[in-house]
């Protein structure tokens, strides 16, 4: 064993895949490179597996036979922060809301580079262990306090339940309080790349953060909307 073994366990991923030689050769590509993955073929399945163990990410195609993959994707969210990574042909910008929507964390098109599904792996279980930039600590903004060790963000006390995704984001916004941040920014600060934005995702993390954030999220005191430039988090009350 490695000494780089000794200090992390294998990354643990379940691929939910239809398509058996895909499936193949996916789960050979992450097991050569320390992410050991278990393959299974439809939406039931997935459930039945992500109750009997955790896993660091799971890698979720639409098309499934028994439960699609949007309809495992809002069970899955409801009872666990596990990444969620959907792989799927399905390319329109509608499914793609719509899986954000449901608490997918990325989207990934078919055909897709195989070390480009490698780094966004990566990128997901880093953020989800409260790794993703390189300060660790608290950050605490007006009401807002964000553990950046234990990936955990809490209002006036109270913990709010957000994907790592949606952590990221609040992080961003919340080490830049009080300075705009366009969409296109938002999304390089908290993937690491500005590539493939498209605007509407960022505006479906925001609107699920401001349901946990404010009391009224269609009237946001927080997190607010500056018209034709982007969002900013209030860096202390409001007036």
């Amino acid at each position: 064993m490695t000494a780089s073994a000794t200090r992390e366990e294998p990354l643990q991923a379940l691929l939910v895949e239809d398509d058996e030689k895909l499936a193949r050769l996916t789960a050979r590509y992450l097991e050569q490179r320390g992410v050991t993955t278990i393959v299974v073929r439809s939406g039931p399945e997935a459930l039945v597996e992500t109750a009997r163990r955790p896993f660091d990410v799971v890698l979720l195609d639409i098309m499934l036979p028994g439960r699609d993959g949007l309809e495992v994707c809002r069970e899955l969210r409801q009872r666990s922060h596990v990444p969620i990574i959907m792989v799927t042909a399905r390319d329109e910008e509608a499914d793609r809301v719509l899986g954000l929507e449901l608490g997918a964390d990325d989207y990934l098109s078919k055909p897709f580079s195989s070390r480009e599904l490698l780094a966004r792996i990566h990128a997901q279980v880093r953020r989800a262990r409260g790794k993703a930039g390189p300060e660790q600590g608290t950050l605490r903004v007006g009401r807002l306090t964000l553990d950046t060790r234990g990936f955990q963000a809490n209002l006036d006390g109270r913990p709010l339940s957000i994907t790592s995704h949606e952590f990221s984001l609040l992080r961003v916004l919340a080490e830049r309080a009080g300075q705009v941040l366009t969409r296109e920014k938002l999304l390089e600060l908290a993937r690491g790349s500005a590539e493939e934005v498209f605007d509407r995702s960022v505006d479906v993390h925001i609107f699920r953060i401001r349901q946990k954030l404010e009391e009224n999220p269609r009237q946001p005191r927080l997190l607010k909307t500056v018209r034709g430039a982007g969002y900013v988090l209030v860096a202390g009350e409001e007036p």
